[in-house]
């Protein structure tokens, strides 16, 4: 059967469509900018006035130049491990939390609900958290990247409420044939839980990815720095010893395109962000099926 439409719903459907395009169009403009000077001799890159919106004389030495400095290498390896550890354990013990929380038999569970609950408002700050940390041993470690933020209070509660929607009657046919509550979990429950899992996942890889604070606070070892200090280094405060040096030693093949050490070294911060930015977008089109589906089942109320 087709539902006629009002003239006012008609005019609010075109209006949720011109907004969205403009949306589209804003975010996606500044992305575009930044692949395509990537792309771009560097002598074109301090000519263009305002978005770059297709490559100009079209070079990947900056790509060439990034690729080569160690400690980008380095730290792509460091960050794809801090994420895959993180997330990996961090669904691993959440999980195991939210199941504790959802079986109705357990007295316990309203306390500890509230003192999970209390965890989301209420913290010891940033200075009890370094000595935490320092009397842990952790500082200048790869542990501090990941152990210390596996755990989101937020999360658990999501996860409860994703495993609230598996119905009961499974674990109490999984428990008449034999099985304990670590089998019901990671054989029924979280199979049946697809849509949250990845919805969380995709939320702790993408926040392990971007995460740059930690490695400023608890690491000292530049051998242990994750992308995002790097890219910081780069782009932020615009100094890399590394790059530059390599763009002093390349600076006649630079001079033959019309570049200089100042353009070379915009196009390198370019390539460098397009080259950090790389994985999460390859990553997000496995996992965007579950997105919304998981989203709506972790927003209902437990």
């Amino acid at each position: 059967m087709v539902i006629k439409k009002t003239f006012g719903e008609k005019i609010f459907d075109v209006f949720n469509i011109i907004l969205m395009l403009i949306l589209v169009v804003v975010t996606l403009l500044p992305f575009l900018h930044v692949i395509f000077s990537s792309f771009s001799s560097s002598k074109y890159i301090m000519q263009t006035k305002g978005l770059m919106l297709w490559p100009k004389g079209f070079n990947t030495k900056a790509y060439e130049l990034a690729l080569e400095n160690p400690i980008l290498g380095r730290s792509y390896i460091n960050t794809i491990i801090y994420a895959a550890s993180g997330t990996f354990l961090g669904i691993f013990l959440m999980s195991m939390a939210a199941y504790a929380l959802v079986k109705p038999e357990w007295p316990l569970k309203k306390t500890f609900i509230i003192m999970i609950m209390i965890t989301m408002f209420f913290g010891g700050g940033l200075i009890p958290t370094y000595i935490n940390i320092r009397n842990l041993r952790l500082l200048n470690t790869m542990w501090v990247m990941f152990l210390p933020s596996c755990i989101n209070t937020w999360t658990i509660m999501v996860l409860r409420t994703g495993f609230n929607q598996v119905p009961s009657s499974i674990a109490e046919s999984a428990y008449m044939d034999g099985a304990n509550d670590l089998i019901i979990l990671f054989k029924f429950i979280m199979p049946l839980s697809k849509a949250v899992l990845a919805v969380v996942a995709l939320f702790s890889i993408v926040g392990y990815w971007n995460s740059w604070f930690p490695a400023l606070i608890y690491l000292k070892d530049r051998k242990l720095y994750p992308l995002q200090m790097v890219l910081r280094e780069v782009v932020t405060l615009g100094e890399n010893a590394g790059i530059e040096q390599m763009i002093l030693d390349s600076m006649s093949d630079i001079a033959e395109e019309g570049g200089d050490f100042i353009t070379m070294r915009e196009a390198i911060k370019y390539a460098t962000i397009t080259i950090a930015i790389g994985p999460i977008i390859l990553v997000y089109p496995f996992l965007q099926r579950y997105f919304v589906k998981g989203v709506m089942i972790g927003s209902l109320k437990g």
